[in-house]
């Protein structure tokens, strides 16, 4: 398969990277299963297989891209530390695995970010600063802390080891369920579908991959109508995992290898979350259902091309506290 990104803006991860990956991290994160709901299906009207990423270490995928970025550093580098900033799953995913590897951890996390992920975090013996819930805030606030302390910045998603990582998803799915029609997968700053379409594609280039998207944090959907990347969104959705904005190496595969961005609102993720919850019995989060309410969606019920779609349920961290139906919703 021939790439039809500019190389002064594609990312340097293919295929073979992604493989390099799952034999870096194999024997430390977990092969998560793929689940079926037939109740679920007779609704999408198609058969559905679930990628439960909430089982997951630190119950995300996130630990894939962050424990390749940590094991693929020098020794002499990774002694130094990493550095990120992340609202919760990442942030997770670094400082476990630097406690793996043995190194110290720096985590910027904005002020709101959901309680159980901060608990998290601090369990696995990272360093926490706090910053204002802003992009720039965080990136400003990271890069103190590089400087401060010689560490290594690994990025939530804008990294080729973090895209690679992620791309293990679709290894896996892949070679569980080789004849499926196209993946769906939650759209936030695109390292996880940025990975998942370079293996897919690499693997069968027909493949349909589609972005699941809150309306309230759209600038895939936007970016990928007209062709010109978006500023991050001034996001207002339940999905936190998703506010973020696509990166300078997501969006050019988002642009070129992703088929569509398809949104949801946010009472469709909630139903679909809790959907998820009373049939299949699965805890997962906002960001997870997101996807899920996309094959749930009235427009994909309705596309017959599709009869075995993947759709991945990116984690399964949730504040308990502030469940989203208590109180009628």
């Amino acid at each position: 398969m021939t790439l039809t990104i500019p190389a002064s803006d594609f990312p340097p991860v293919a295929l073979a990277d992604v493989r390099a990956a799952a034999g870096r991290i194999r024997g430390l994160a977990h092969r998560t299963p793929v689940m079926t709901c037939a109740a679920i299906d007779a609704i999408a009207g198609r058969n559905l297989f679930f990628k439960c990423e909430l089982f997951q270490k630190v119950g995300a995928f996130k630990f894939r891209g962050a424990c390749n970025a940590v094991m693929r550093l020098p020794d002499e580098v990774a002694r130094r530390g990493v550095v990120t900033h992340s609202s919760g799953n990442h942030a997770q995913a670094l400082a476990l695995a630097a406690q793996l590897r043995g190194i110290p951890a720096h985590i910027v996390m904005p002020r709101n970010s959901p309680k159980v992920k901060v608990a998290a975090v601090e369990g696995y013996g990272a360093a926490i600063r706090f910053c204002e819930p802003t992009q720039p805030a965080r990136e400003a606030l990271a890069a103190e802390v590089v400087a401060e302390t010689g560490g290594t910045l690994i990025p939530p998603y804008d990294h080729p080891d973090v895209i690679a990582g992620q791309g293990t998803i679709a290894l896996e799915l892949l070679e569980d369920h080789p004849d499926l029609d196209a993946i769906v997968v939650p759209v936030g700053g695109g390292g996880m579908i940025s990975g998942v379409a370079i293996a897919a594609k690499g693997i069968r280039s027909g493949i349909r991959i589609i972005g699941a998207e809150p309306l309230g944090a759209d600038d895939a959907a936007r970016g990928k109508a007209s062709g010109v990347r978006q500023p991050p969104p001034d996001a207002r959705t339940i999905a936190d995992g998703l506010r973020t904005g696509l990166g300078d190496l997501t969006w050019p595969v988002v642009r070129e290898l992703v088929d569509e961005i398809v949104t949801v609102d946010e009472t469709s993720i909630i139903a679909a979350m809790r959907l998820v919850w009373e049939r299949m019995k699965l805890v997962i989060e906002p960001s997870a259902a997101v996807g899920v309410a996309v094959v749930l969606s009235e427009g994909f019920r309705t596309r017959a091309e599709m009869p075995r779609v993947g759709v991945v349920l990116c984690g399964g961290n949730v504040d308990l506290e502030t469940l989203p139906w208590i109180g009628g919703v």
